[in-house]
């Protein structure tokens, strides 16, 4: 029985279960974006705290480098392969973070190739269902 089958206050088990399933996936679609939004949150604080973390350390490291009378001077070859290290590794992660969009994005299409196919599978059924009612169905004449 489709949605638009239903009478309200129907009470047949199709409508009934209808109903409630209805009720169920509307809840679900209403939490979906408070769940998105609270995940967003906690990978943002998450990650300024661990940039707190990093620049804290730094400072500390710093200070007590100066203090102790540690030279901090790297030669430039070292600077060199840091900062040829950082942009590969920035490369690196841009990549895989397009390979993670892809992936997401290939798998929204599945989903959605799924749910037409599901769509088209109980229309056919719903004909091949129709088609063998009308054949065993006898005529009033």
């Amino acid at each position: 029985m489709s949605k638009n089958e239903q009478t309200p206050g129907s009470k047949d088990l199709f409508s009934v279960y209808q109903e409630n399933v209805d009720k169920l996936f509307s809840g679900i679609r209403h939490s979906v974006p408070q769940y998105h939004q609270s995940i967003t949150n906690v990978q943002q604080e998450y990650l300024q705290a661990y940039e707190n973390i990093v620049d804290s350390t730094i400072t500390i490291q710093k200070e007590y480098a100066k203090k102790a009378g540690i030279a901090a001077n790297i030669p430039q070859a070292t600077l060199k392969v840091i900062h040829d290290t950082t942009e590969e590794f920035v490369k690196a992660a841009s990549i895989q973070n397009q390979i993670t969009l892809a992936t997401i994005d290939a798998t929204q299409q599945n989903i959605k190739t799924f749910n037409d196919n599901a769509k088209s599978f109980a229309d056919l059924n719903k004909n091949i269902l129709q088609s063998w009612i009308s054949a065993f169905t006898t005529k009033n004449n």
